[in-house]
């Protein structure tokens, strides 16, 4: 049992020369927590969303049950079995056409977390609030940020993007209301300044130079950690330093990528500054930020897209050059059926890396992969026919509130996917009777 020699606020802040530092829970501020509303060490919800649907026969397990086999494009997920929920059968039917053609790619995007069907238009767009953002709101009372949207590839949320859909619906999940679309941030500098500080350009070179000027955001809070580790137990002082170093890992990791950008022989807009080159890189990146955010309390919420709905990114680093979009319109040919399939193998190895980032990091007497509710998954599951039902999507975590894994589920024909974002939301504390097309919350304990 560790030691603790006093109490912290769980809001305590590590402070100097203008920066403010979020801590991770410590077992010092367990008296903390007890004295405020929100008493309960708090429940975390993410969204993980990818595009162009999946090869559905190698992702769905055979059996229901406890005694499924791990599918070979879900293989990378089978170290966290009991963690974890296959659930089939449900659907977000206002991701179809209903009169109004083609498009949808950008309906997928619209509807996943809001079940409503949007308007087609490039300018006057409207679909539904989304439940991060609902979740948002409850949350937000408690944290520095209500939510984060995260993504990997450029938010364009004007244009018609597909089939006279406005970008907005392909570019992000997240709509605070119905008309206002939440540009995700695929910057990993940006969305560490935005965590932990303020930069002062976006320009590559400029940016480099002041960093190259300033001293390390832990250095500035040297002084404050010193003052504060002589009072607390062992157990704490290994889970700041092990936070600490985190934070200074991903600093090298910002630094770095900005070298890279600021020395490309490319225009500086073709390539972002602080945008890791390889997709892995810059997925596990702003995974370890997603992560950051959760250990530290700065929010409780996130939204993060692998790729924008309709992408037709390449993944060389695995041997495809060939677009995703493109790949999924395979029209039964077997190379493209492999090639779409290894893409989707390729997402769900950085869910697998997110899981694990989770799970290893305890927050008290559980992993915050047991305090966080993280769902995965597309609004399209059979890419080449576009189809919204029998969607692929998986669970993770809600060990901490009751959510048993390792079972695949299988959910009445059509049950709307809206109805599991309901329970999902209910377990976290964020109770509401409805959500786009919902009907009730679902069971994710049958025959228990």
């Amino acid at each position: 049992m560790t030691v603790t020699k006093k109490s912290l606020a769980r809001r305590t802040f590590l402070r100097g020369l203008g920066t403010t530092l979020a801590l991770p829970f410590l077992d010092a501020m367990t008296p903390a927590f007890a004295n405020t509303r929100n008493a309960a060490r708090p429940t975390r919800l993410a969204f993980v969303y990818v595009p162009n649907g999946i090869i559905m026969n190698r992702w769905t397990p055979a059996v229901e049950g406890t005694g499924f086999e791990f599918t070979p494009v879900m293989k990378a997920l089978e170290p966290y079995r009991e963690q974890l929920l296959v659930l089939s059968g449900l659907a977000q039917v206002n991701g179809r056409a209903l009169g109004d053609g083609a498009g949808d790619h950008a309906r997928a995007g619209a509807t996943w977390l809001t079940g409503v069907h949007p308007r087609k238009t490039q300018t006057e767009i409207r679909a539904g609030v989304s439940a991060d953002q609902i979740a948002a709101r409850e949350f937000g009372k408690f944290t520095q940020l209500g939510s984060l949207e995260v993504g990997l590839e450029a938010p364009y949320l004007a244009g018609d993007c597909d089939s006279g859909y406005s970008c907005a619906y392909t570019n992000t999940i997240s709509w605070r209301n119905p008309t206002t679309p939440m540009p995700t941030e695929v910057n990993p500098r940006a969305l560490f300044e935005r965590l932990f500080g303020d930069g002062d350009s976006t320009d590559p070179k400029v940016r480099l130079a002041s960093f190259q000027e300033q001293a390390s955001i832990l250095d500035y809070v040297r002084a404050d950690v010193a003052r504060l580790t002589p009072g607390l137990g062992a157990g704490d002082r290994n889970k700041l330093d092990q936070y600490l170093d985190a934070i200074r890992d991903i600093e090298r990791r910002i630094q770095k990528a900005e070298e890279q950008s600021a020395t490309l022989k490319m225009p500086v807009m073709e390539k972002p500054a602080a945008i890791p080159e390889a997709f892995v890189d810059h997925a596990k990146l702003m995974i370890d930020l997603q992560v950051l955010a959760f250990q530290a309390d700065l929010t409780r919420v996130i939204s993060f897209m692998l790729a924008r709905e309709g992408s037709n990114r390449s993944y060389r680093e695995i041997g495809i050059s060939d677009g995703h979009h493109s790949c999924t319109h395979h029209m039964n040919d077997p190379e493209k059926i492999d090639k779409t399939a290894r893409i989707n193998t390729h997402h769900v190895e950085m869910f697998a890396y997110m899981l694990d980032r989770l799970r290893s990091t305890q927050e008290g007497d559980a992993s915050l992969l047991d305090r966080s509710l993280v769902i995965y998954g597309s609004s399209i599951a059979d890419g080449n026919a576009h189809t919204h039902h029998d969607l692929p999507i998986a669970l993770a975590g809600g060990g901490a509130v009751g959510v048993r894994g390792g079972r695949h589920l299988r959910f009445p024909k059509e049950t709307p996917m809206n109805n599991l974002l309901l329970t999902v939301m209910d377990k976290a504390g964020v109770r509401i009777d409805k959500l786009g097309d919902s009907t009730g919350e679902i069971n994710l304990l049958p025959g228990v």
